[in-house]
């Protein structure tokens, strides 16, 4: 008997060409361990699930045979075998030495390389500078973007931090501004504990590192002290050298933002948050995980104690509708079925902006029924895929006192038939600090 082919990797993006001369799926790896990018036609694109782990290359070649009409199919068949394989895409041997090999490679590296210069934004410090100052100035405000002093004095001492959009700066580019222009100048000093989503890494786990950030602007440094406090204090929900920041954006767009605002050597403790095992589906609080309990406590009471040295920005997204997504519709921002999800949206913000953490979990995890036929999902899940909703409700239950104050919301095509939202938001302590609360 044959031995079956390896999995196809479930990690994998998988999308349908934008070329229309190259029409198929692509696919690629997110997490960096290949640098391929493969375009499967259309024909063999039907074949992938033959590469579930259970079927030969004889049930290849049978499947291809019947969607072609016809019987001489066999190299077609290993030419796709050998494609998947070569670019690291399948289950296989070649995979786990990818992966192995980019896993130890970061773990030796001396700083966390800036891997979406170039890409997201510029990868040189002079045409970077230009393009966020572009930002900030095509937003007119009363006052100078750089100067951030845009509350009153009392006011201002109140900011305990920011959301933030992590999509694409571009895409995002008026609620970066908003929700940057929220953090007073004299935030310079703080330590920013950058909160973003994993888009990624495993479930219930935050990942850590203690490696300096580089950018074009130049490193800024990670609190290491403060990383090993929330290891030991919660060991089990902590993944220290996580490889995820070796490719994830939602932390990375933060620093050149910050570094723009505050200078190259700003301070950072950055923590990407897992999803929580224990929703939607499950309806019940994450905390519930004694991990995620000790780690939320551990958090709590480093805010507590710091009080004003620290600042937290929370790199999230909202909700992700469309044909990229899952969605059996291509999806149009503000329009249409988006208007019924800013509805939802701001359901949710609403609960942020009241401190309700209880509130806003169970918005998360309610059945999508209402949202109506087209942004639909199974009855327990989140049908609008909130990217954020950990970070989110991690900051809400360290720092019950803080209450929300929403600066921007928005919904941005990222193709001609997917949205994201995201927006800005102050997060501002309902009392404000004493004036003898150390700085």
């Amino acid at each position: 008997m044959a031995a079956p082919l390896p999995r196809l990797r479930a990690d994998l993006d998988v999308i349908p060409s934008p070329l229309p001369e190259q029409p198929g799926l692509v696919m690629r790896d997110p997490f960096r361990y290949s640098a391929v990018t493969l375009v499967v036609p259309p024909l063999l694109a039907r074949c992938l699930q033959c590469f579930d782990g259970e079927q030969d290359e004889g049930d290849l070649r049978a499947t291809l045979a019947r969607l072609a009409g016809q019987v001489s199919v066999g190299e077609a068949a290993g030419l796709l075998v050998k494609a998947l394989h070569e670019a690291g895409f399948l289950e296989d041997q070649r995979f786990a030495e990818l992966r192995a090999a980019r896993e130890r490679e970061f773990a030796d590296l001396p700083e966390r390389p800036a891997v979406h210069a170039g890409g997201a934004y510029p990868a040189e410090p002079a045409p970077l500078t230009e393009t966020l100052r572009g930002y900030f100035d095509g937003l007119p405000s009363r006052e100078s973007p750089v100067a951030m002093s845009r509350e009153s004095s009392a006011a201002a001492s109140n900011i305990r931090g920011i959301v933030v959009p992590h999509v694409s700066p571009e895409g995002g580019r008026a609620s970066y501004v908003q929700a940057y222009r929220a953090l007073p100048a004299d935030h310079a000093d703080r330590i920013f504990v950058v909160l973003g989503t994993s888009h990624y890494g495993p479930p219930d786990r935050y990942g850590l590192t203690r490696k300096p950030f580089a950018t074009p602007f130049g490193l800024a440094r990670t609190e290491a002290g403060l990383v090993d406090e929330l290891k030991r204090a919660a060991p089990d929900a902590v993944t220290v050298e996580d490889y995820c920041h070796a490719v994830e954006h939602s932390i990375e767009f933060q620093v050149i933002f910050l570094q723009y605002l505050f200078g190259p050597a700003v301070r950072i403790l950055p923590v990407l948050c897992g999803a929580f095992a224990a929703g939607p589906r499950a309806r019940r609080p994450p905390e519930q995980s004694d991990p995620i309990a000790r780690f939320i406590g551990a958090l709590g009471e480093l805010a507590a104690r710091e009080g004003r040295r620290l600042s937290f920005v929370l790199g999230v997204d909202f909700a992700h509708v469309g044909r990229r997504y899952g969605d059996p519709f291509a999806a149009r921002a503000h329009r249409g079925p988006l208007a019924a999800v800013a509805t939802r949206d701001r359901a949710r913000l609403d609960r942020i902006v009241a401190g309700d953490a209880g509130g806003f979990w169970a918005l998360v995890s309610e059945p999508g029924a209402e949202a109506g036929s087209e942004p639909g999902g199974e009855p327990g899940n989140d049908d609008l895929k909130w990217c954020g909703a950990s970070p989110i409700y991690t900051f809400l239950r360290a720092l019950p006192e803080v209450r929300g104050r929403l600066l921007a919301y928005d919904q941005w095509n990222i193709d001609d038939a997917s949205v994201v939202s995201f927006g800005a938001m102050a997060l501002e302590d309902a009392i404000a600090f004493p004036e003898n609360e150390r700085a």
